[in-house]
């Protein structure tokens, strides 16, 4: 979808894209001086696989400062990028024909990642009723004996969704029972969190050992060209997933990990700053898509997305185009709106879109008024 705008915008027309999962904020100062100064010292050579050591250090302190959690710097190996982590996660764990349990709607790349180990994904799926999010009788259910993974992200992309301690709780009182399921905790947007504090389901000390944390600085500074993310694991985990990646990509860019440590040690601050704003939009696009006929919608407590269910307008029909489902009615907002979307197939849901409200408050304000616009040519 973002290609398919970029060539309508290559023809001049003007198009609204809601269809990137970045921030729309510039990477604090202080951090970009913190990369000029690495520069300047003659940080330009191989780093250690995992990192620095000052970085994964640093890493250490913001999970013990923040989130109560323990870790060694041994237990954390940074990647280029939170997705490399997933993947070496995953690649060091998941066997051929391991069932790895994914609750839908999912980030589009947990499946794909499971196909490259030769796993075999299951799938829980969710509803907006239910705000996206699973119960522990779901998670029951779904567990096998060829279950080796559960992979989930909260705060979540696409759905915003959010789990609250004592759902996590819940969650973590089934995996108490089936010692032979690792859990992989996507939390790359904990920063972009409306609710209370980030919970993490490593806080319960009787499975910890079994949860791998996916984290890292894309999101919350504004640094997603950066590359850079983590896991905080065991240490038999963490000795795997460094064997892996040395032979992959070996460490992160050595500027870009300069970077990082002054982000962790420069507050929180400017993290803060942009989820006000954020926030701001969120409420503001969910009045506006409130009082569109036929959108179901909730209300998400993180990231920045929505994610409406658009089932209402399948069969209906506009200028001899009939809508069979949410991929197509992405075409067709693209074309006849001018607002790019994604089509919610790609998340493991075809009943809904997903938009995101990482742009400029004017720029959502007509990108709702356009699909508005749309949604009601069609009959």
């Amino acid at each position: 979808m973002a290609k398919l705008g970029r060539e309508l915008a290559a023809k001049g027309v003007d198009v609204i894209s809601l269809s990137f999962g970045e921030p729309d904020f510039h990477t604090p100062e202080h951090i970009k001086e913190a990369a000029k100064q690495a520069m300047d010292k003659n940080f330009t050579y191989y780093t250690p696989v995992a990192g620095y050591p000052e970085l994964r250090k640093a890493v250490v302190a913001k999970l013990k400062n923040e989130n109560n959690l323990d870790y060694d710097f041994s237990q954390i190996v940074v990647s280029t990028g939170a997705k490399q982590a997933i993947a070496n996660a995953v690649l060091c764990l998941v066997n051929p024909g391991e069932e790895v349990i994914i609750p839908t709607p999912y980030w589009v790349s947990y499946s794909e990642v499971v196909k490259l180990a030769e796993g075999v994904s299951v799938f829980i799926n969710t509803t907006v009723e239910q705000n996206f999010k699973i119960t522990p009788e779901q998670l029951e259910a779904a567990i096998t004996p060829k279950t080796k993974l559960f992979m989930f992200s909260s705060p979540c992309n696409p759905t915003g969704s959010v789990y609250s301690k004592d759902e996590l709780e819940g969650l973590a009182k089934v995996f108490e029972k089936h010692p032979h399921v690792y859990i992989l905790s996507d939390e790359i947007y904990e920063h972009i969190n409306y609710v209370d504090k980030h919970e993490s389901i490593a806080q319960f000390d009787y499975i910890k050992d079994r949860v791998i944390i996916i984290n890292g600085w894309s999101k919350a500074f504004a640094m997603t060209g950066w590359r850079i993310g983590y896991t905080a694991s065991n240490k038999e985990i963490a000795i795997a997933c460094d064997k892996m990646q040395g032979q992959i990509t070996s460490g992160t860019c050595s500027i870009t990990q300069r970077a990082g440590v002054a982000a962790y040690e420069g507050g929180l601050e400017t993290v803060l700053e942009m989820r006000a704003a954020f926030k701001k939009r969120r409420d503001i696009v969910y009045k506006l898509l409130s009082e569109i006929d036929g959108l179901k919608v909730n209300l998400p407590d993180g990231a920045f997305y929505f994610f409406p269910e658009v089932t209402s307008f399948f069969g209906k029909s506009y200028n001899g185009k009939t809508i069979k489902d949410a991929d197509e009615l992405s075409i067709y907002l693209l074309e006849e709106a001018h607002v790019a979307t994604v089509g919610g197939d790609s998340f493991g849901d075809p009943t809904a879109i997903r938009l995101s409200y990482a742009a400029a408050e004017d720029k959502l304000i007509e990108a709702v008024r356009r699909i508005k616009e749309a949604l009601g040519k069609l009959a």
